[in-house]
């Protein structure tokens, strides 16, 4: 399966399941390639069907950008390196969960979790640990018995007991001792909980929008560049986070508001856009433009907020 129809494919199991997608873009080498929305899930999704294609610089970027948001990253693919992904198992990369086609279907469609994770040395799961103390309480259990069981030593067992996952032959031999399931489910989002830094130099940038980046800081906003977004940056303050964009000049202004606009909707934030030259409209579904001579005048945060707010309307 090719990764225009693998797309397609994650794409209408979303829209069946009730997401509210971002439209379809046709840029290549972006960080994400669908934002999807269901109630408070907010998903940034990432789709190649090999993942070691997968960089630790689209990474960062995909990680930042859902944190902001508040949503969670997460990549879709087929194969690797070592062969096809497997059913039911989390994998990951650079600290993003890594599902295949069929363990998205099951948890997004089904409602099924994956038990099973990938990690050096194999496949891993993780181990009801409280479940397992009560029952070698009750049982009257020693460690050296349970150790004997699992096959391995007493300060291993000890760490299953305070929550240290097993691999999968050792779960079953738990499980059959005690004739009680004993494995929970794996949360794909748990490799996500770190923060990133800002990923890159304002130098990466053209004059006009590392002139846009400056101004939004010296008015107090926090500013993350990105390089591989329909925007150029996310611009957050105590009151609100922007998409926002930066119109090259090469760039057609309504297709670039347009794109902004819709991500923005899926992502439930607002946006705006500069652009350089002469402003022909106010705003383009929604989102706001600013030209950079508006921009010159702008001499508090609140103005540039009170703008956005009456441009978006």
């Amino acid at each position: 399966m090719n990764r225009e129809r693998l797309i397609n494919e994650i794409r209408d199991l979303l829209a069946k399941t009730g997401f509210y997608l971002s439209d379809k873009a046709n840029t290549r080498g972006m960080s994400f390639d669908i934002i999807a929305r269901r109630d408070q899930n907010l998903l940034m999704i990432k789709v190649l069907t090999n993942v070691d294609a997968f960089t630790e610089t689209n990474a960062r970027e995909l990680k930042l950008i859902a944190r902001t948001l508040s949503g969670s990253p997460i990549l879709v693919g087929q194969r690797s390196g070592g062969g096809r992904l497997e059913e039911g198992v989390i994998y990951s990369r650079f600290g993003v969960p890594i599902l295949s086609k069929e363990t998205f279907v099951d948890f997004f469609a089904e409602g099924v979790p994956p038990f099973v994770f990938s990690a050096p040395g194999g496949l891993y799961v993780r181990l009801d640990g409280d479940l397992l103390r009560q029952l070698r309480d009750t049982k009257n259990i020693s460690l050296g018995t349970l150790a004997e069981v699992a096959g391995v030593s007493r300060r291993t067992v000890q760490m299953y007991l305070e929550g240290m996952s097993a691999t999968i032959d050792i779960a079953l031999r738990l499980e059959e001792f005690f004739g009680e399931p004993l494995v929970i489910p794996v949360d794909p989002f748990a490799y996500t909980k770190d923060l990133e830094q800002a990923l890159v130099s304002w130098n990466e940038f053209d004059t006009f929008e590392k002139h846009v980046f400056q101004k939004l800081q010296n008015l107090g906003f926090e500013v993350l560049p990105t390089l591989r977004c329909p925007f150029e940056a996310l611009t957050s303050d105590r009151e609100a986070i922007y998409l926002t964009g930066v119109r090259a000049r090469n760039e057609n202004v309504e297709e670039k508001v347009t794109m902004v606009s819709n991500i923005s909707k899926v992502a439930e934030r607002d946006s705006v856009v500069f652009v350089e030259g002469t402003r022909v409209r106010m705003s383009i579904r929604g989102t706001p433009i600013i030209n950079k001579e508006e921009l010159r005048k702008i001499k508090e945060r609140e103005e540039i907020q009170d703008l956005i707010e009456e441009r978006k309307k």
